[in-house]
């Protein structure tokens, strides 16, 4: 089968293993079903922003064109760094948008995916956040009413904890020992200030999340669509929002939102 469309983040179902979907301009294919089978991606060499759908020359912000980037609030600095957000104080590119998705409960979260991370994400985006991100455990630290508060307590936490992802180790799926979520969240509470202390989240649950994988990379190679326009390989597992292939490349999804492509497959 041939389907042709710009590509979108995969839809996820938070599953054992997550169940992957990716939708190519309205047709949902089911990416599970796809694992041992041979898939090719041709760039069309066309980029729409997953915004406005206009043509852009470049991406920005993982699918967005220039003008767009510029102005939408889901494109703005505070996304990255949740502490510089100002809705609470009713200052926003857009203040309906800001009720809607800033101003509302946000978890500070630990997970593990190459290392230990601490990270902000919306209510309405858990499990799916730690999906996207590759993460294998997740326990929710903290609950705040709004996102800048979240992201104070994450500043907090960053001279002890990393933020950021390896990406290239978490696809490694060397993880052999399982970490005391929980621990981890009680003695990095520690660390918070007295007047952030209110907001340590009584859920203690901790979420482990498995994979579509049946086969991890020995070397990771990562496929870039702007060098090479087109590639075929067995699909061998799918982590975040990576694909993984059987000659060690994995092709990141998210990363190129809006590039048209031509996917090709043989099953039915």
């Amino acid at each position: 089968m041939k389907y042709s469309g710009n590509l979108i983040k995969m839809n996820t179902v938070y599953n054992n293993p997550v169940e992957y979907t990716l939708n190519i301009k309205g047709k949902q294919i089911c990416m599970n079903e796809l694992l041992n089978q041979t898939i090719q991606v041709d760039y069309l060499h066309e980029i729409n922003c997953i915004h406005c759908g206009q043509k852009t020359n470049k991406s920005f912000f993982q699918g967005y064109c220039y003008s767009c980037f510029t102005l939408l609030p889901q494109a703005d600095q505070s996304v990255v760094n949740p502490e510089l957000n100002q809705s609470h104080l009713g200052i926003s590119k857009d203040m309906e948008w800001a009720r809607e998705n800033d101003l509302i409960d946000h978890y500070v979260y630990l997970a593990f995916t190459s290392d230990l991370k601490v990270g902000v994400t919306r209510h309405t985006q858990i499990p799916t956040r730690w999906i996207d991100q590759g993460a294998e455990f997740a326990i929710k630290f903290a609950k705040t009413p709004y996102r800048q508060l979240a992201g104070l307590i994450e500043v907090a936490l960053k001279p002890y904890l990393k933020d950021k992802t390896n990406w290239r180790k978490m696809l490694a799926g060397n993880t052999h020992e399982t970490p005391d979520m929980l621990s981890f969240k009680n003695q990095y509470a520690k660390y918070l200030p007295e007047e952030l202390q209110q907001y340590i989240s009584n859920e203690n649950e901790v979420f482990k999340i498995e994979y579509p994988i049946i086969s991890f990379p020995e070397k990771v190679n990562s496929i870039n669509l702007d060098k090479t326009a087109s590639f075929s390989g067995t699909l061998k597992g799918i982590k975040g929002q990576y694909l993984i292939f059987d000659y060690n490349s994995v092709f990141n999804v998210r990363k190129h939102n809006g590039y048209k492509i031509a996917f090709i497959t043989d099953l039915e």
